[in-house]
């Protein structure tokens, strides 16, 4: 891939544009049309004619029955309905078809624009084994590890090599599918094993490789934004460190764990791989970092708008999503890299309709009651209303709150009073549950890591719960006893 060319600039007058998702992204990015002056066309499943963006929208098509496969994974029906429309572009949102090539050469060669890269930048850092190559050409440090596994036999020399535990990842991988950790060599057949077939199941690829596994990780990613006019700049870092099970449930802006010197250097090796891969649009560059020395690596590049870029958006001023469709248009950036400043501290907590306590077993249902806090420095995203009723087909997400605020320590306290403000009658909520880990004392100090959760505050959680139930139990029997 030449990595110094400049993207051919195709200008287009993007009057009219088709949203391929549903939930919050769709709602994101009709408003986001309206701020530009376009309209926006939106393609629903038959469960998802009654949400927030099918009311808001200027029009609607139904794309299929409920299920994804039927619906938003139709390739060949949102370009049918796109162009049946009148529309000039498609955006694609976060998961469904936003990182498919294939969808992304369909919309071209009907001769609508797609809103993100090309299908080659999606191809190369699709393909995690590619994109680290690329990222090292960049002169972006990489975690130690190979390329694609041949067999048993090389993971097992590997294995040695790069020395126990060991992370073994699908090559076409993400959200946490296709990923094993290997702590012993003995274990290393069965894991890769089961690896594969999730793989397989999942993309439709069963290639894995293998990396060192860092114990002790933060996981910190840097916005990018591109146009086709050769300017990449870099809008801070995430912190996006409280996960579990590798999904984010906690996002903020910028990490307590990142200084000034670390930031640049972190910005400056996204920018280089951003360039060598030819890239045109928004792009989030992740990293591993290692808590013990803030040693950072490579982790993967996300091919298109973040569930979690509000908390960028609030700290830079910057509407990332109106950037997107400006510059799938050919129009140059709106902003330099010098007239970026970062300022305060936000926090996005994602609440979904599960049940923490059923180890957070999906809610979908009637929401007889929505009411959602309001103020200075406070943003719901979200698709939800009274009398909405939530379908079990897709994932949980509910909505987003997004808080602001001059200090980190203002942006805590402020998040927890949101929450506080959060009324959600119906489904039940994970609201609570970030509460909870708002006041712990870890997060409170930034001691957060990718596995914190799970190791640590879960545990403790499900201790103090099991001791407050014992002594109401036998505070019960004490009152019962008294004559």
């Amino acid at each position: 891939m030449n990595t110094t060319a400049t993207i051919p600039v195709a200008k287009r007058d993007i009057r009219r544009v088709f949203v391929a998702n549903r939930g919050e992204i769709a709602v994101r990015v009709i408003r986001a049309c309206r701020t530009l002056g376009i309209e926006a066309v939106v393609g629903v499943s038959e469960a998802d004619t009654e949400t927030l963006a099918a009311k808001m929208a200027d029009e609607v098509v139904v794309l299929g029955p409920p299920l994804a496969a039927e619906s938003y994974l139709r390739a060949d029906k949102i370009v049918e309905a796109a162009l049946r429309t009148g529309c000039d572009a498609v955006h694609p949102g976060y998961g469904f078809l936003s990182e498919r090539s294939s969808f992304v050469r369909s919309c071209v060669e009907a001769g609508l624009v797609f809103v993100g890269p090309s299908a080659e930048s999606i191809d190369a850092m699709g393909d995690k084994i590619t994109a680290v190559g690329l990222a090292q050409k960049a002169g972006v440090p990489r975690v130690p590890g190979t390329g694609a596994l041949a067999d048993g036999a090389h993971a097992k020399r590997a294995g040695a090599e790069i020395g126990y535990p060991v992370l073994i990842k699908a090559t076409a991988g993400g959200g946490g599918r296709g990923m094993r950790i290997v702590r012993d060599e003995s274990e290393l057949e069965s894991l890769m094993s089961s690896a594969a077939n999730e793989a397989k199941s999942a993309f439709g690829d069963d290639t894995l490789y293998m990396e060192k596994f860092i114990e002790h990780a933060r996981h910190i990613e840097i916005q990018v934004m591109a146009d086709s006019h050769g300017n990449v700049v870099y809008l801070g870092e995430r912190e996006c460190s409280t996960q579990r099970r590798h999904q984010k449930l906690i996002e903020e802006a910028p990490s307590p764990a990142v200084d000034p010197a670390m930031r640049q250097a972190m910005g400056e090796c996204a920018v280089s791989l951003t360039r060598n891969a030819n890239y045109c649009g928004a792009g989030t560059i992740e990293f591993v970092v290692d808590q013990r020395d803030n040693r950072y690596f490579f982790l993967e590049m996300n091919t298109r708008i973040q569930v979690e870029h509000p908390v960028t958006e609030m700290i830079t001023g910057f509407d990332l999503v109106a950037e997107q469709i400006r510059v799938a248009g050919g129009l140059p950036l709106s902003f330099t890299q010098d007239e970026v400043k970062l300022q305060g501290h936000a926090i996005e907590c994602r609440i979904n309709a599960e049940d923490p306590e059923r180890n957070f077993l999906p809610r979908p249902g009637l929401i007889s009651a929505w009411d959602v806090p309001s103020g200075e420095g406070i943003r719901v995203d979200s698709h939800c209303y009274a009398g909405y009723t939530v379908p079990p087909y897709y994932d949980s997400l509910l909505g987003k709150l997004i808080v602001h605020a001059a200090t980190r320590e203002l942006a805590i306290e402020r998040m927890r009073q949101a929450l506080g403000g959060l009324h959600v009658e119906g489904p039940t909520t994970t609201a609570s549950f970030h509460d909870s880990v708002l006041a712990h004392e870890d997060f409170i100090q930034g001691k957060v890591t990718t596995r914190w959760v799970e190791e640590t505050f879960l545990p403790q959680r499900k201790a103090a719960q099991k001791a407050a139930a014992q002594a109401a139990k036998l505070a019960q029997a004490s009152a019962e006893a008294q004559p």
